[in-house]
């Protein structure tokens, strides 16, 4: 029963699309609607590539980028704050938290396909070069 875990765990760690898509669907069939559904989604999803694109990078390149993707996470926090004090009275938190946990969505999914597709590559290039 660990050994199944630890296989599930790694498969949505090593793919994150397939947990965004049984979230959105199971998301869909609680009765919410297709906005929620792909918010819920995508929050979950955020979580899990803030672990995989620096496991996929150490995985193709066998280099350590945790510090790196937590310390771009913290400045990208800092600036989203500082710009949303600058233009409003009040901050609301939760709104900023979602804004800014939403970039990170953006962001961390660009870079989780980026990664992907130049690992595929380079490994094509090796394959046909060896």
């Amino acid at each position: 029963m660990k050994l199944l875990i630890q296989y599930l765990l790694s498969i949505i760690i090593f793919f994150p699309i397939i947990l965004f898509f049984i979230t959105y669907f199971i998301s869909l069939k609680r009765k919410k609607s297709k906005v929620k559904s792909f918010g819920i989604a995508s929050d979950l999803t955020t979580l899990v590539l803030f672990f995989s694109v620096p496991l996929s990078v150490s995985s193709l390149w066998e280099k350590n980028y945790n510090g790196v993707v937590f310390i771009i996470a913290l400045i990208i926090a800092i600036i989203f704050t500082y710009i949303d004090w600058r233009t409003k009275k009040e901050i609301e938190v939760f709104r900023l938290l979602k804004k800014i946990w939403r970039l990170y969505f953006i962001l961390l999914s660009i870079a989780f396909f980026v990664i992907w597709i130049v690992g595929l590559v380079q490994s094509i290039m090796e394959y046909a070069f060896s």
